[in-house]
């Protein structure tokens, strides 16, 4: 058998890692008072760096301020305040039932830090996709080695800033660098891994956690499909879907990827939605193309996948109703409207992650839905139907998570798990659920002094019998 030969890991990041596992086995569970001025240190330095990271975020790929602030930002706040104001009642032991056959006992959860966590943050929403995890991790107690894309080299350097400011490293570390780095750190026996990115790369996690059994979260994506039904509210989709899909140049896990619409409402549909970008971005290209409002993609390589979709979908037939002007320089490609795309048109073998809304058209519902079940489980579902047909279309379907007559927005509910399934994620979090993700929920039971148990001991006799007899019966 041949063994293959183990990378070494760079001698910085096992002394940050080592680091942060002495002071972990020298105190396992911080109080709620340290966990607490963790979370104020990291809010004072997030304020105090709030224009640093508007600036990085313009540099990086010409994000508009509002954007930054409603996105990224202002999320991120609000994530840290419902932690610190709920983390004492999430920590709290939970007192569970115990059955007759341990009569005499009882039993409850304690919830206890994971220990030291890898997060592994992605470009398109790097400050919110990045501290929102650390807040959760932070609030659970652990320690936590943080990495964002080198893809966006400006808002790295602010958020390890932040980091550095608010942190020592042996509570959180902040690693910069590219993808070697990310792949050294994944050689790393971490307790917990949490990653935000794409299917194929989330895989290559998984593999990697699987070789010291780490826990995993895989925040990934996937085909995203927004209904419209024939007895849906064109009008309020169209805006909604425009707004959704266009925000951060469609940059955005939870984006509508493709529109489903009745034939009998697609003309509306499309009407209403070239207006709606009109309304938002720009009457005609020209202004569209110079609107502070419209961020660029992230690099040449998303400039060129997402061309080549286009052209070639435009061959085999799409019609473009919006859009299609590209600048290669500065990387903007218009939010563009196509018709006339089929499921095999190669605008739908991936996630387009981009400013092109194909709509396609179905004639039974059953169908529509079907359609959807036979592709990889979505990140999101979104449905623009009256009641009874929105009902249809959440039961009939799977998705890590669903709006109903809007889009994204249930991000923005820290109450809600936020989470994939399949193909599109492992686990989730927000809220609650993201001090569950970074927690371990240990099972303790108190036994008194008697116990039922001990009327099952050997040797095992005729009165043996008789009890089990009874725990059968009554039990």
């Amino acid at each position: 058998m041949i063994v293959e030969p183990v990378a070494p890991v760079d001698a910085e990041l096992q002394r940050l890692f080592g680091e942060q596992r002495r002071c972990y086995l020298a105190a396992p569970s911080p109080s709620l008072g340290e966990r607490r001025a963790k979370l104020d240190a990291l809010e004072r330095a997030i304020r105090a760096h709030r224009e640093d990271v508007i600036a990085a975020l313009a540099a990086d790929f010409s994000k508009p301020r509002e954007e930054v602030e409603a996105t990224e930002i202002l999320p991120t706040l609000s994530e840290l305040k419902h932690a610190r104001s709920h983390m004492a009642a999430w920590s709290r032991p939970l007192r569970v039932a115990t059955p007759p056959t341990l009569l005499g006992s009882r039993s409850e959860v304690r919830y206890e830090p994971k220990g030291i966590v890898l997060i592994l943050a992605p470009w398109n929403y790097p400050f919110y996709l990045l501290m929102t995890p650390l807040i959760a991790a932070l609030a659970a107690g652990n320690r936590a080695i943080v990495r964002s894309s080198e893809k966006v080299p400006h808002a790295t350097a602010a958020m390890a800033t932040i980091v550095r400011e608010a942190f020592g490293a042996q509570d959180v570390a902040f690693a910069e660098g590219g993808i070697d780095v990310a792949e050294q750190l994944l050689r790393l026996p971490f307790d917990h891994i949490f990653f935000t990115g794409s299917t194929r790369v989330g895989k290559i996690v998984m593999r990697a956690a699987a070789e010291h059994l780490a826990g995993v979260t895989l925040e990934l994506g996937g085909k995203s499909p927004a209904f419209v039904s024939a007895d849906g509210d064109v009008q309020l989709a169209a805006e909604r879907i425009a707004w959704g899909k266009f925000m951060n140049a469609g940059q955005t896990c939870v984006a509508p990827d493709y529109v489903l619409v009745h034939e009998s409402q697609e003309r509306a549909f499309v009407e209403r939605t070239i207006a709606c970008v009109e309304k938002m971005y720009g009457r005609s290209e020209e202004d569209r193309a110079h609107t502070p409002d419209l961020c660029r993609l992230v690099n040449d390589g998303a400039f060129e996948r997402l061309e080549g979709l286009l052209e070639a979908t435009v061959a085999e037939g799409a019609r473009v109703e919006l859009g299609g002007a590209r600048d290669r320089a500065q990387r903007y490609i218009a939010p563009t409207i196509l018709t006339g795309v089929r499921f095999t048109s190669p605008m739908m073998a991936d996630e387009i992650f981009g400013p092109i809304l194909p709509v396609l058209t179905y004639r039974s519902l059953d169908e529509a839905i079907a359609q959807v079940n036979s592709r990889p489980k979505p990140l999101a579902l979104y449905a623009f139907a009256a009641k009874r047909t929105a009902r249809r279309i959440v039961e009939g379907t799977s998705a890590g998570g669903t709006a109903i007559n809007d889009v994204v927005v249930h991000l923005a509910n820290p109450n809600l798990p936020f989470g994939g399934i399949g193909a599109s994620g492992v686990g989730n979090y927000h809220g609650h659920f993201g001090f569950r993700a970074f927690s371990h929920e240990r099972a303790v039971l108190y036994q008194g002094r008697r116990s039922a148990v001990a009327l099952l001991y050997p040797p095992y006799r005729k009165a043996t019998r008789t009890v089990l007899a009874l725990m059968d019966r009554f039990f």
